[in-house]
């Protein structure tokens, strides 16, 4: 790390944890609710997963680990893109497009912001 952690970043991260301990939850939730199919049952795992890899990406994010820097961006360019689609495909939701879209766009100023690029450097 070149540099102190930016506020941003810490944001983002934290954010990344909340998402994750919500995913988590969800999943085991989805584990523990009663007698369940086989869908239900993937669906289960396939958020704890998802919920783990959140959690340890808010990690990395928070040591400056460019690789959990380039999986949350990856994350936000899909967040952004579904944005799109929904806001044109389903206009009903043109207002959940757009927070989906800035959150993932204001995202991504945090993470490539020239503080957090001196930070992600080391």
């Amino acid at each position: 790390m070149a540099g102190p952690r930016p506020g941003g970043v810490t944001l983002v991260a934290v954010i990344a944890w909340i998402n994750g301990l919500l995913a988590l939850i969800a999943g085991i939730l989805l584990l523990t609710a009663g007698p369940a199919d086989a869908a239900v049952t993937t669906a289960a795992w396939v958020q704890i997963v998802i919920g783990v890899i959140t959690i340890l990406v808010g990690i990395g994010l928070l040591r400056g680990n460019n690789f959990a820097r380039i999986l949350a961006t990856i994350v936000f360019v899909l967040n952004l893109g579904w944005a799109i689609y929904v806001a044109i495909a389903i206009p009903g939701q043109i207002w959940s497009a757009i927070i989906t879209g800035l959150l993932a766009l204001i995202g991504l100023v945090l993470l490539y912001s020239a503080r957090a690029n001196e930070f992600f450097r080391g």
